[in-house]
Order: C-alpha cells, then structure tokens, then sequence
C-alpha cells in the first residue's frame, strides 16, 4: 500500500513509521509477508485499530492492516459456533451475529477493537461464566514464524489452543477465530448511583446476585454508580432521545468538555466529578445483549487496568483511594471496577483465579504518569496482573512469576517464531529476546 505511513493508537501514546504497509487479503498473502520478513531478518506485526494503549502492536519494520481479513466466514449451528476473519471489528460481528439470531455471551464496553486484537491481549466483560473473549474460543488460524499456517483447537494442536488464546501477537498473525455462541438474548440493565460505603460493602454480594456487574467509582466523591445486567424475556429499549440525551450528549458531547475545562483548571476537578455524579439519574433499559454490554466512546482516554485476585481486589481499590486523596492529582474519570470469573488461558490475567478488575484512566490531553505511576506499586502488591493492552511498566522478570505457565508460553513461542518474526520492544519487555 505503501512506505512509511506513520501510525499511531487510538489514544496517541504510541506510534510508528513502519518501513512498509500492507493490507493482506488472504492467508496466502500473510504467509508472503512473514516469509519475505524471515528470509530478511525483519519483523511484521498485524495492526488492529490501535486501541491497545500499550506498544504491543507497534511494527518496527513491517505492517499489516487488517480491513481486508474481515466477515463471517462459517455458521455452525449445530456446533453453535461461528467463525470469522480475524480483522473484523467486534461491532461489525455482533451486528451480524444479531442478524443470525446469534450472540457472544460475554464482552467488554467497547467494541471497536478487531477480533484478533480484543483477544490477544485479553479483553473481557464481567461476570457471566466467560469474561473474555479469548475464553469464548473455540479455535483459531493463525500463520507462524516460519511461514506455516496452523489450525488449533481442543482437538487439533490442542497445546497450541491451550496456551496461544492469548498471545499477544508473539505466536503468529491469527487470520481467522472461532468463536462459542449462543441464542441472541435481552440483558436488562439497572444503573443508579450509590455512596462508596454501599458499593465497597455489597459489590461481592452484587456479583453473586446478577449476571454482569460493572461499578464506577468519581475521585474526589464519595458517589459510586453501579450497574447491574440481568437476562430477561423481552426488550424494553430506552427512547431515542433518551439515548442521546444521556449516553452521546451527556457521556460524549459534554463530557469532552468538562474535561477540558478540569485540565485547564485543575481545581475545578473536584467539584466537576460531584456535579457529573449527581447528574446520573437512575435508569432501566432490556435490548438485544451487545447494545447493553457495549457503549459509544467518543472522549479520547489512557487507561491502566490491573486484575486482582477477587480477595484483595477492594483493598487495593481502598488504598488506591487512600493515594489519590493524599496526592495532588485532580483525577476527572471515573475508576472502573468489575468482578469475573477464572479462566483456564496461560496468559490471561484472569488465569486461575476469580479476580476483580480495577481500571483507572486519564482524559487524553493530560499526564497520565504521576497518577498511574502511583496507583501500580498498590496493584502489583495486591498481586495484580496488568491487562496485555493497558498501560504499564512491568517487565518480564516480575511477570513470569506472576504466571503459573510463563515457562510453557515462552516454549511455544519458541517453537512457532524461533526467528522473532513478529518481535518489537513491548513483546522484549513483557516475554524477554
């Protein structure tokens, strides 16, 4: 497509001038750019849409752009499992998933990531038996190192789809997933706003009570709203205007500004974050299940995000409280608190245990060093394990201890790209040369 085309993440904290652009539109043509890479002694990496806020996608020579690896590729409706191109946007899949009466049974809020890059690093919901999109996996394509293409599943090359639904673009370029689906379904989602005493003392009751459970705590305020989704028989959508009202003019529109103003007047922070939380009214709404999971994004952010082991995870959150209130930071988002359930994938940081997540962001026109350079010493004592697309500063001798199986991850990547074909500076970081 091109040379040198810079790129940069969604939230503008990384970019890069990759020696070379290319947008592949089949296997084939994955397989000619890492064989061209490998006999160059090069690299490629395979971009999503950048809303990974760490380094992991960034290319340091090649670059593949994922646009043309897209759509539904399979329907198994005996099997209940559909499988896609791997550079399909998760809106574009659910919107098609609706439309076959199909739905996943779990996902995070956003929903612009790729297939590939929500799940090789990670990215998850809350509740509901499966968290993330990689443990709603069925099966995977993906071209190695070496230039072969490599199909895994529970019953082909079940050690490859043991350990490499997570992978973080360090064991291939996937080209295609399989995913578990279901009948699509209507959550019924109840948001209201609570003191900080209410939501620390009954959100592990919360968890056991409902499907979903999402909690966001203002800095600065005692305030917390909690957000419950619950499956019910019938839909009941909020009214159009209602819609826009709180979740495009209010959530977006007026949002961005109130953060710039706080950026301009740090003082004013305080009194924004009581004056947002008071305009939260309490609302009931039941639609097809991703129109609830998921919510438009348009104020541009950096996040950190640390999954605790469900026993420590609201005393981290208790110091971390402690910290903002002892610092001068004027912290305008909220911090975003979810419960979810274990899963059985080597790198992911939900891996063998319950956990609750603790995500803590920045509006994107401010510093976020001081702040998330003050709460991660709290998570990482807590025993907290980073989310793969979130940033943090660990490096690969402090994350294999934390990863029961790190050993066997870094064997099969040594097995699928001996070569380091789809090496750059976070995967050196995180997984060592």
């Amino acid at each position: 497509m091109g040379l040198h085309a810079e790129w940069r993440n969604w939230c503008g904290l990384e970019s890069a001038r990759p020696e070379a652009v290319y947008a592949p539109r089949t296997v084939e043509d994955v397989v000619t750019a890492v064989d061209v890479a490998r006999a160059a002694g090069t690299t490629v990496k395979m971009a999503g849409t950048g809303h990974s806020f760490t380094a992991i996608a960034v290319p340091e020579h090649t670059q593949l752009l994922p646009h043309e690896l897209t759509g539904i590729m399979a329907v198994d409706r005996t099997a209940m499992t559909v499988t896609a191109r791997a550079g399909t946007p998760l809106h574009v899949l659910n919107e098609e998933l609706e439309r076959l009466g199909l739905s996943l049974h779990n996902m995070g809020d956003i929903a612009e990531q790729t297939l590939a890059g929500a799940v090789s690093t990670g990215t998850h919901g809350s509740g509901g038996r499966a968290a993330s999109l990689a443990a709603q996996v069925a099966g995977f394509e993906l071209v190695t190192g070496t230039g072969e293409v490599v199909r895994a599943s529970a019953t082909e090359n079940a050690d490859v789809f043991d350990i490499g639904r997570v992978g973080l673009g360090a064991l291939g370029v996937l080209t295609s997933l399989t995913f578990e689906v279901e009948p699509s379904f209507v959550l019924r989602a109840h948001e209201r706003l609570i003191t900080w005493d209410e939501g620390v003392g009954s959100l592990l009751d919360l968890a056991e009570e409902h499907e979903h459970v999402d909690a966001y705590w203002f800095p600065h305020t005692d305030r917390m709203q909690v957000k419950t989704n619950d499956r019910v028989d019938a839909a009941d959508p909020l009214p159009r205007w209602r819609a826009y009202v709180d979740d495009d003019l209010l959530a977006n529109r007026l949002y961005s500004v109130l953060n710039r103003v706080g950026a301009a007047i740090p003082g004013s922070v305080p009194t924004i974050n009581q004056l947002s939380a008071r305009a939260l009214t309490e609302r009931t709404y039941a639609d097809v299940a991703h129109r609830v999971f998921t919510t438009p994004r348009h104020v541009v952010f950096k996040e950190m995000e640390y999954a605790l082991p469900r026993a420590a995870g609201l005393d981290a959150l208790r110091d971390a409280r402690g910290a903002i209130e002892a610092s001068g930071w004027r912290i305008s988002f909220p911090v975003e608190i979810r419960v979810v359930p274990a899963d059985d994938i080597p790198l992911s940081s939900g891996y063998g245990r319950d956990s609750i997540y603790l995500a803590f962001h920045t509006w994107a026109g401010v510093d976020h060093r001081p702040y998330f350079a003050g709460i991660e010493p709290i998570l990482r004592d807590h025993g907290g394990r980073p989310h793969w697309g979130k940033v943090h500063t660990r490096t690969v001798e402090d994350l294999a201890p934390a990863y029961p199986l790190f050993d066997e991850f870094l064997a099969l990547r040594d097995r699928l790209d001996p070569d380091r074909v789809f090496d750059n500076a976070y995967l050196r970081r995180v997984l060592g040369p």
